[in-house]
């Protein structure tokens, strides 16, 4: 009996353990899995379509596709690199804050092992798989003042407007996102500059801090979303333009936003007696059209 006893004990102090592990995704699939939503595209198809041409749809790709986390789980490239895909942590990978932050809430270090070893492996179909869709917008990151309203909620998605009965299997509520129409929603991601929380600060996107020091202090008043989601018969397009994979649309895009302006000024200068020589001084302005500087992410 006192043998019996023990494994009653172990068993139910091992059950929250088991229970916490659940919860957590450990391979590429199963993240995937638990962030699909390819059930939107039913009765969001025109949405759905644009979101499937953006950057955001491939997050964890660079532009032409690379896979440009690779450094990372390669033994001493980075500050961050294991020695070994084995030995890879979420800690090893920093851009899953903004490039896949459904990893920091909904996977464990068993997931970052596979994607190290997927990643080595140059695995595009697999991670593929991986990228920030509807529920990461919706729901992972549509609530920022947690203290005052909580973490965004299970089985509910966030929007401009509540919708009582949202026809979805999973998704069956859509509550109001206090943040959806203001800038801050893409600064989550869109950064202010230096990541400093990392035990290596990482330097990377600025967007939001530029928008907000030289843009907004300037006299700005859009939104991103008033630039990148300007609505195509009355619904946000969910491009989030640009996409840099299309190389004509951004050609064109460039011409009529940024603007090069060269003044020359010829003459002749006597540099001594019967020697004249050609000069010329070329004075030039690039300018834009963007709340921001660019190029950035």
């Amino acid at each position: 009996m006192k043998y019996l006893g023990l494994i009653f004990l172990a068993f139910f102090v091992m059950l929250p353990i088991s229970a916490m592990g659940a919860d957590k995704a450990n391979t590429i699939e199963e993240l995937a899995a638990m962030y699909d939503s390819s059930s939107c595209k039913e009765c969001h198809p025109e949405i759905y379509a644009q979101w499937e041409q953006s950057h955001h749809a491939r997050s964890l790709m660079g532009v032409g596709d690379g896979l440009f986390m690779t450094p990372l789980a390669m033994k001493g490239r980075t500050a961050f690199s294991p020695d070994s895909p084995d030995k890879a942590t979420l800690d090893t990978f920093p851009c899953f804050k903004c490039h896949l932050p459904q990893a920091i809430t909904s996977a464990s270090n068993a997931f970052a092992i596979d994607y190290a070893k997927a990643l080595l492996a140059q695995d595009k179909k697999r991670i593929g798989k991986l990228n920030i869709n509807c529920i990461s917008c919706h729901n992972t990151k549509a609530i920022i003042h947690r203290l005052q309203e909580g973490k965004p909620e299970k089985g509910v998605l966030y929007g401009r407007k509540v919708v009582a009965e949202h026809e979805d299997s999973t998704y069956k509520t859509v509550k109001k996102s206090s943040i959806f129409d203001h800038a801050i929603m893409c600064g989550q991601c869109h950064g202010l500059g230096p990541n400093l929380e990392f035990e290596n600060p990482v330097q990377c996107a600025t967007l939001y801090g530029s928008y907000e020091h030289n843009y907004i202090s300037n006299g700005g008043t859009k939104s991103c979303q008033e630039c990148h989601m300007a609505k195509i018969d009355g619904k946000a397009d969910h491009l989030i333009a640009p996409n840099w994979n299309d190389h004509e649309g951004t050609k064109k895009l460039l011409a009529k936003n940024i603007w090069f302006d060269v003044q020359t000024l010829g003459y002749e200068w006597l540099r001594k007696s019967k020697d004249l020589r050609p000069m010329i001084v070329v004075n030039t302005k690039i300018s834009h059209a963007a709340g921001h500087r660019i190029p950035d992410g």
